[in-house]
């Protein structure tokens, strides 16, 4: 046997009986997105991040989080929009 037989032997045993892969499978979140007006899951195994409570007041204030603690919890997208609005600044260590 080679290996494309191989792979969809394994693709077929990966899919349920819906017809449905396993990771298709609707998430449900037990941490949700600190930034005010996003109602997405930022667990860690959806690609969510923790930032520090000043870095991401530069980019959405401190009215536009939820949570006033020292780090806080940030789903996929926002982090992305936070990467990308702290592109162009220096870091603080070089």
């Amino acid at each position: 046997m080679g290996f494309k037989s191989n792979a969809r032997k394994r693709r077929e045993q990966s899919t349920g009986p819906e017809g449905k892969k396993k990771s298709e499978e609707e998430f449900v979140g037990q941490v949700k997105c600190d930034v005010s007006g996003c109602g997405n899951w930022a667990d860690k195994k959806v690609g969510g991040r923790k930032l520090a409570f000043d870095r991401a007041a530069d980019v959405w204030g401190e009215s536009g989080l939820n949570r006033d603690s020292r780090r806080i919890t940030v789903c996929k997208s926002c982090y992305r929009t936070w990467k990308k609005a702290k592109k162009d600044e220096p870091t603080e260590w070089s």
